[in-house]
């Protein structure tokens, strides 16, 4: 059976700066119905639960550490056995949000990741936070892209630990060279499609500026 996509929204807070927001966060769940992978864990490990079903969870997988996307990543991992992995760079702000609980193991750029006999790449795209990552599943045509794109434009650069112009480089050298066709699946709001957001580029970086 080919891999399917699971999708669900939870609602919660996100807090960096001392400064706290209400959001809305997507969970996606990549897999098939024996085993899956969890990407980002945001605010209710027992909503992810639900999504996942009786599936097993190979693995937990933050697209960044902010914690309106790891909130529930320790609990969601103790509840289905599986490692919660985060790009070592955003550690710092992982401990922010639990530091007495370090993740499982560390996602590190060009690795591949096997579920339901498809392949997620790790891409390593700094800029929203320093250990942002995007998963690609080439067989699928789909990107997991986190806060690092979005329908519209770049995931944000005005709190501590991020960088337009490096979010920018991020998006041109690793993300605008996928396939135009690869349907881009975010952290927040609408899906989008790499051809969709490629032609903007040259305003965002004018509007950023």
């Amino acid at each position: 059976m080919p891999a399917r996509i699971d999708h669900a929204v939870t609602s919660g807070t996100f807090s960096l700066d001392g400064q706290t927001f209400d959001v809305d966060n997507n969970v996606w769940v990549f897999g098939d119905d024996r085993e899956c992978v969890v990407i980002d864990a945001p605010h209710s490990a027992e909503a992810v639960r639900r999504v996942v079903g009786g599936r097993r969870v190979l693995a937990v997988l933050a697209t960044h550490g902010h914690d309106d996307h790891v909130r529930a990543a320790p609990a969601l991992a103790r509840a289905v056995g599986a490692p919660v992995l985060l790009h070592p760079d955003d550690r710092v702000l992982w401990d922010l949000v639990h530091p007495d609980v370090p993740p499982d193991g560390e996602l590190a750029d060009g690795q591949r990741i096997e579920v339901a006999g498809t392949e997620l790449r790790v891409l390593h795209t700094p800029g929203h936070s320093p250990g942002a990552c995007c998963f690609h599943a080439p067989q699928a045509g789909v990107v997991f892209t986190g806060d690092t794109l979005f329908a519209g434009g770049p995931g944000a650069t005005g709190r501590s630990y991020s960088d337009f112009d490096t979010i920018i480089s991020s998006i041109r050298t690793r993300l605008f060279t996928l396939p135009p066709e690869t349907v881009v699946h975010t952290g927040h709001g609408d899906s989008t499609g790499i051809a969709a957001e490629a032609p903007h580029l040259d305003e965002w970086i004018a509007r950023g500026h």
